[in-house]
Formats: structure tokens, sequence, C-alpha cells
């Protein structure tokens, strides 16, 4: 793997998913940013659980999605963003623990896409199960940052 182009990677991706206003929403942490691996922990409650209890499909995808593209991110120029092109899921077992852990990593960086995959496990006691397995199309924008109001874009009050 390359070395990092960008050595703040890490407070630069802690920032972006602190302006997250959906991972707010799912009560997600990102205790984990390392140079092409990133991971995401959402406690298990009943606001993101479907009518079986389990954790929804959706917020797997959630997190699955923002923990890969997080590992994209680690590896582009701090002039740059990410975005998701396309992921595939397989949901594999119940999302049912006392937490979800998405482990997103790299797989190949070029200069304009990227590859990703992340692993997401539900923990109960302790032990974690492998509920779903994803691979991730990332897109590279250079000179784009993930900023709403960056990119000298007027601030508007709607």
């Amino acid at each position: 793997m390359a070395p990092p182009t960008d050595p703040g990677f890490a407070a630069r991706v802690l920032a972006s998913f602190a302006r997250q206003s959906a991972m707010h929403l799912i009560r997600a942490t990102m205790p984990v940013v390392d140079y092409g691996c990133t991971e995401i922990h959402v406690p298990h409650w009943d606001g993101i659980e479907q009518q079986h209890g389990f954790v929804h499909g959706g917020v797997v995808g959630m997190i699955a999605d923002s923990a890969a593209g997080y590992a994209a991110m680690t590896t582009v120029p701090a002039s740059a963003s990410v975005l998701t092109v396309e992921y595939k899921m397989n949901l594999l077992a119940p999302a049912d623990g006392d937490k979800l852990i998405a482990r997103g990593k790299l797989v190949r960086a070029g200069r304009t896409l990227i590859v990703t995959q992340a692993e997401v496990f539900a923990v109960r006691d302790g032990r974690e199960n492998l509920c779903a397995l994803m691979q991730q199309t990332i897109m590279a924008m250079h000179g784009k940052s993930d900023s709403k109001t960056s990119n000298n874009k007027p601030e508007t009050n709607q």
C-alpha cells in the first residue's frame, strides 16, 4: 500500500464524520481511523430496530457504506473528498447484539476509483458474529471538499 498523501488524514476523516447528521441520528461513533481502515460502532437501541427486534438492514448498510467510504478517504489528498458510486451487500445473519461494529478496509486505491470492503459484526457478550459483508466502489473527487459550505459556494439560510 502506498504511503498516505495526507499526514493529517485521521483528523480530516473524524471532522467529516462529525458533520454526518445521519451518523448522529443512529448514535454511531468512529473509534478507529487508520490508514486504509476505519471502524464505526453503533449501540443496539429500539430506535434503529425493525419489527423483529433486529437492527434494521438499512442501518447495517449505512454503517458499512460509511466505514468503507472513510477507509477510502484516508487514501486521498487533503484537497479531495470521496463519494460512493455503488455497493453490493450480503446480509448473512440478523443484526442481533448489544452493538454493531462495521470495519471498512481498502482493497485498491486508484486516482479516481477506489475499491473497498466492509464487514459488519453483531456483538453480544464480547463475541462477534458476522452479519453483513459489503464490497464498494468509491469515486475520488479531486479539488472538492466534503463540506457543504466549502469550495466557494455561498452559505444560504432557507
